[in-house]
């Protein structure tokens, strides 16, 4: 059985590694700090490249980490499936998350909601970075996002959120599985 209580220091972090345009690539840096697996997605906007992996499987624990080398003037999101397995037909799905693509990779797949959205416009007009944690899409779990700066300059700080909101969800909104609130949905849902 999932335990709500889980959640309530564990995480999925992603730092963010800025650099000036040529002078040093941006990465990011996905940490797993929740007790359990997750299944992190990366889907970009129309029109803006796709990554060299757009879904994969993250072990619970600090160490476990993944880096994704991120092109010039990238825009899309990444959020964190939770509760995937392959059926008996080889078709993978998540509880939360999910992208529908039937595969741990993602492709140019959106998130189902409910999931908590880590959302960014990287180089965008006057060359800046904006990245925000959104709950649109409802929400799974708690994301951070570190902005790191390559050039040791810059005055961005973490946003996000690392507690677990699934306790405060009103009961209408509640995903169960089981007794276990595994997500909130959002209000449209």
């Amino acid at each position: 059985m999932l335990a709500t209580t889980q959640f309530a220091t564990n995480f999925v972090i992603l730092y963010l590694f800025l650099g000036i345009a040529g002078a040093y690539p941006t990465t990011f840096t996905v940490v797993n700090k929740c007790n359990h697996t997750v299944w992190p997605a990366i889907s970009p906007r129309p029109i803006t490249p796709m990554l060299s992996t757009t879904g994969f499987a993250l072990a619970p624990g600090e160490l476990s980490t993944i880096i994704i080398a991120i092109p010039p003037s990238w825009s899309g999101h990444l959020w964190a499936r939770t509760l995937c397995a392959n059926d008996i037909n080889g078709k993978f799905a998540c509880v939360t998350g999910d992208c529908s693509s039937s595969t741990v990779e993602c492709d140019d797949g959106s998130a189902t909601p409910p999931a908590t959205l880590a959302e960014f416009t990287l180089n965008a007009s006057s060359g800046q970075d904006f990245f925000k944690v959104s709950f649109l899409e409802g929400y799974n779990i708690p994301i951070m996002i570190e902005p790191k700066s390559g050039n040791g300059i810059g005055e961005c700080t973490m946003v996000g959120c690392d507690v677990d909101l699934n306790s405060l969800c009103p009961s209408e909104a509640k995903l169960m599985r089981g007794s276990d609130c595994v997500a909130c949905k959002n209000a449209c849902s």
